[in-house]
């Protein structure tokens, strides 16, 4: 799941959550907005059963995926691979 907030001038926080428990290990969101650089958003756990991180994106189209533990990828349930702001 994907949840937009706007913020000050023309930027938008974008936060992408998963499940705590699926898929397991460690899992990172990479893109075009960071370079594909795994580990450099990494997703946190939080007490409501979900795991997160919010990234401050410009307005613009970018192509994320999520990385998890043994190079596992995974698209968004609902956005797929593409995210637009």
């Amino acid at each position: 799941m994907i949840k937009r907030s706007r913020l000050f001038g023309n930027k938008t926080r974008v936060t992408f959550c998963l499940p705590a428990e699926e898929p397991a290990g460690t899992v990172s969101v990479v893109g075009t907005f960071n370079g594909w650089e795994p580990g450099r958003h990494e997703m946190v756990p939080r007490r409501d059963g979900t795991r997160t991180v919010s990234v401050t994106l410009s307005p613009g189209h970018y192509s994320f995926r999520y990385l998890a533990t043994d190079g596992i990828w995974l698209d968004d349930d609902q956005a797929g691979s593409e995210l637009r702001v």
